[in-house]
């Protein structure tokens, strides 16, 4: 699921622009630790900008505050920021995913101007290490056909998810590259438990 980079105005021409003009007085607000917050921090080393990250306790306060202007821009989770972005009170700058989502056609995604940017919140089904290949393959097989069900994509794409199915070896491989790649990030970051 990618997250919309959103403001409350357009910040025009870019937010990269805006925050170089801007250096430590662009906020950026999200849940310390959350995909948000991370998102974010990944934006800020590939960008080169100077964001602030503003802590939040919850996603609410969080859009709360962009949408009435104490922070220039979020990294949010489209499930619930598309009410706002689709009534006009907030902006989605981009969407963090590799391409555009099928959700903001229209937006752009961050990697379109900020080339190998890519940020997704994703969700995934285990099962114990032991578990017999044939079972998981089974599974495996199942889980697929029901995300390539046009009914069940409707009713994910109207949570504001997207399917994504993948076998089980490169789910495997997926998982192992996210925890490096954003490992990297924490740590560069600095970011700390609370």
């Amino acid at each position: 699921m990618p997250s919309p980079l959103c403001s409350r105005s357009n910040l025009y021409p870019s937010i990269i622009a805006y925050a170089e003009a801007n250096p430590g007085n662009t906020n950026f607000g999200a849940v310390t630790g959350t995909p948000a917050h991370v998102n974010g921090e990944l934006f800020k080393i590939m960008a080169g900008v100077d964001l602030a990250h503003v802590p939040y306790r919850g996603t609410p306060q969080a859009l709360t505050d962009l949408l009435g202007g104490q922070v220039q821009v979020g990294f949010a989770d489209l499930p619930s920021s598309l009410e706002h972005i689709k009534a006009g009170r907030l902006r989605a700058l981009a969407v963090t995913s590799a391409g555009r989502s099928i959700l903001l056609p229209d937006t752009p995604a961050v990697a379109e101007f900020l080339p190998g940017y890519e940020a997704i919140g994703w969700h995934g089904v285990g099962a114990p290490k032991n578990t017999p290949v044939e079972i998981v393959d089974k599974l495996n097989k199942e889980i697929n056909a029901r995300l390539a069900d046009p009914k069940s994509q409707a009713q994910i794409a109207g949570t504001g998810y997207e399917p994504f199915a993948t076998s089980a070896s490169e789910f495997a491989r997926f998982v192992v590259t996210e925890t490096e790649k954003w490992g990297k990030v924490i740590r560069a970051a600095n970011i700390k438990p609370e």
